[in-house]
């Protein structure tokens, strides 16, 4: 009996036979950046507008921020699946923000003083009118029910916007 490992499939090979066996394994999308040039950076400020990525450009219906925030690669997560389990297999979804920004803790009951923490999580630096999410190929009613769900998963206030070109 010979067993191979695989990507989330499994081969054994009796006499011949060649049985094939699929592990269910739950799709996510890897949030984090490959690489980097530096492990840690500093927090920085949030202020002023989105200047980039205010737009639709891809679907019909978009989820656009109000407020400033970061948004960790959880929570554009936890959107990205709340919104394709509401579409079901219709429609595309675009994700328009990515977690960059590496945020640093240090562990729980440490003395003051030897440097920064290590990295923890990545973030997403969110300014109000940048684009979170689009949609298309789907129904206004689907989308909104949709983008209302991720709406919820995200710390911020956000609102639906429609795209000009029809």
């Amino acid at each position: 009996m010979l067993q191979l490992r695989g990507a989330g499939r499994k081969e054994t090979s009796t006499s011949g036979s060649v049985a094939k066996m699929k592990k269910k394994k739950f799709v996510s999308i890897d949030c984090n950046p490959r690489r980097t040039k530096y492990r840690k950076q500093h927090r920085g400020r949030l202020r002023g507008i989105s200047s980039r990525g205010n737009v639709v450009s891809f679907g019909k219906y978009a989820l656009q921020a109000l407020e400033p925030a970061w948004i960790t690669a959880r929570q554009i997560e936890a959107g990205r699946r709340a919104i394709t389990r509401h579409a079901r297999r219709g429609g595309k979804l675009w994700i328009r923000i990515f977690p960059d920004k590496p945020i640093t803790m240090r562990p729980a009951e440490t003395r003051m003083g030897s440097g920064k923490g290590s990295p923890e999580y990545w973030v997403s630096v969110i300014k109000p009118g940048r684009i979170i999410y689009e949609l298309g190929g789907v129904s206004k009613e689907v989308a909104e029910a949709a983008m209302l769900i991720a709406a919820h998963k995200m710390p911020i206030q956000t609102r639906l916007v429609t795209s000009e070109k029809l």
